[in-house]
């Protein structure tokens, strides 16, 4: 969630002059919970907007929130405008929330940016818990996320990284006299990175690759369409003020609207090149083969067996399309740069990561997916860093559909649900030296733990339902373009000051800063 701080006495003005609806509410709401116990409340919540003040631009919600429960406890309510919020952040309450209370957290509140960016709540992440969310997230498994679909394009992904690690060698080939007495050449990786998800995500999804492309064609396609997914998902995140105060819908303070509008129109434009292409496509051959089917070729085929509950196919097809590479290629780029990161300011996890990658695979061959079973070190240290930067610190906010009792509390119908991950990662009365970047808990104390969903002292997909559909390919993804990268090459930071870690405010945990690193070949020439 995002709001500038100089849209505050704004909302202020404009709120008090309704203020008096607003305590009719709170009073209306109060008295309808009667003399049950409620969760605390905490303090310092502003008049009308509440804990708003929270989630402004120059803050760290998580960070905030975290201090909050120290103060308040494990479940404790904040008031965003006219809603309540309960943040959880204890383990064994979201545990609690995630099965017993599954089915009635399992929906969405309300938000500007779902209707104008999610084509009015079709886009299955922020769609009511239901039927057609029900069979979207089952065909998106089925078709593109499950083992069986992710194996029969194994190819794709492997493909994409041997070509993005022989293309840093060429880099390195062509600049390796530039001055460094080192011999070792500077790279951006974060956008390396990026290139690599976005590539691979979107071959699965339509059979485009843009970057890195040997056409300039391709390449302005894909400034086209990592500007637009870059602005589409930071949207995603921002908090408009009539989110919080639903009286102020028709003002659109600060012009966040009108952007949303901006930035769907763009990105709708973008996706439906791709779904109009695979219909002239589907057209031309008749009955015949197409060659390997990607995701829009199989809802295309197979959208009849979707309830779509009234909703037009096409923006069934688009907002599905949209939700799984704005989201998918993210979160993998955004841990990718987390983990590299904290690998490049801790020099010992590096050399055991890749003393590991020599005694397993050795320096005659290349990683293969095969080995990462045998690279134990290497996913401590993707567990390690999920625990202490997990790529959505506050997961997706949920609303209470009925009347709960968690852990003794009442929490009224209509409530919402923050999930504060990364407070929860941080435990320690789970975790020694919490705040540590230490992957050897996971060989050692924590090494049963694993990020599926069902340990939920380390939940960074989420629990229950609502859990990350993609969460295979993301470990996939994530371990592959590691390990080849920590096997093909030796690394080394720019400056002795190390790599930056601050944080961006926004809906995922993303590094601020770019990550510069310098590279040299660390494998003979002929596996380049």
């Amino acid at each position: 969630m995002e709001l500038l701080q100089d849209l505050y006495p704004s909302l202020v003005f404009l709120a008090i002059a309704l203020s008096l609806c607003v305590v009719i509410h709170y009073l209306a709401h109060n008295n309808k919970s009667g003399k049950q116990k409620l969760p605390p409340e905490a303090a310092a919540g502003w008049p009308i907007l509440g804990h708003l003040h929270i989630f402004s631009g120059s803050k760290l919600a998580h960070v905030e929130l975290g201090n909050m429960a120290d103060k308040y406890g494990p479940a404790f309510t904040i008031r965003i405008g006219v809603h309540r919020a309960l943040v959880v952040s204890d383990w064994k309450l979201v545990k609690e929330l995630s099965t017993v209370h599954d089915v009635h957290v399992s929906s969405r509140p309300k938000f500007r940016a779902a209707e104008h960016l999610g084509y009015n709540y079709i886009m299955f992440a922020f769609t009511p818990y239901g039927q057609y969310w029900r069979d979207i997230r089952k065909f998106v498994s089925t078709e593109l996320l499950s083992n069986r679909r992710l194996e029969q394009r194994k190819h794709i992904r492997v493909s994409e990284i041997d070509t993005s690690i022989k293309e840093l060698y060429k880099l390195w080939t062509e600049n390796r006299n530039s001055g460094d007495p080192s011999g070792r050449v500077l790279v951006e990786m974060k956008k390396w990175f990026g290139d690599i998800t976005v590539n691979v995500f979107l071959q699965m999804m339509a059979g485009k690759r843009y970057f890195r492309t040997a056409t300039a064609s391709d390449e302005r396609d894909g400034r086209r369409c990592k500007k637009a997914l870059r602005d589409f998902f930071h949207y995603l995140g921002v908090f408009a003020p009539a989110d919080a105060l639903p009286f102020l819908g028709g003002l659109d303070i600060g012009g966040y609207e009108k952007t949303m509008k901006e930035v769907a129109k763009e990105m709708d434009s973008l996706v439906d090149d791709w779904l109009q292409e695979h219909r002239r496509k589907k057209v031309a051959v008749g009955d015949g083969s197409t060659g390997e089917e990607d995701f829009i070729d199989a809802m295309l085929s197979r959208l009849e067996e979707i309830d779509r509950n009234g909703y037009n196919a096409d923006s069934v097809i688009k907002s599905t399309c949209m939700n799984l590479i704005a989201g998918g290629a993210d979160t993998v780029t955004v841990m990718l740069t987390w983990a590299l990161s904290l690998m490049m300011n801790n020099p010992h996890v590096l050399k055991m990561a890749q003393e590991e990658l020599d005694r397993v695979v050795g320096r005659e061959r290349k990683v293969n997916e095969s080995d990462i079973n045998n690279l134990m070190y290497l996913q401590a240290i993707i567990k390690e860093t999920f625990r202490i930067y997990p790529a959505a610190p506050l997961g997706g906010p949920r609303m209470f559909t009925e009347d709960c009792n968690v852990s003794g509390f009442h929490v009224p119908k209509g409530t919402w649900l923050l999930f504060n991950v990364w407070k929860l990662q941080r435990d320690s009365q789970v975790w020694s030296s919490p705040h540590e970047f230490k992957p050897e808990r996971f060989i050692n104390s924590h090494k049963d733990l694993d990020v599926l969903g069902q340990d939920f002292e380390l939940i960074p997909f989420g629990a229950g339902r609502r859990i990350c559909p993609g969460t295979t390919f993301g470990l996939q993804m994530l371990h592959l373009v590691l390990a080849s990268l920590l096997h093909s090459f030796e690394l080394s930071n720019v400056s002795d000051e190390g790599i930056d870690m601050t944080e961006t405010a926004g809906l995922t945990n993303l590094k601020l800063t770019p990550l510069e690193i310098r590279i040299a070949p660390r494998l003979p020439p002929h596996l380049y």
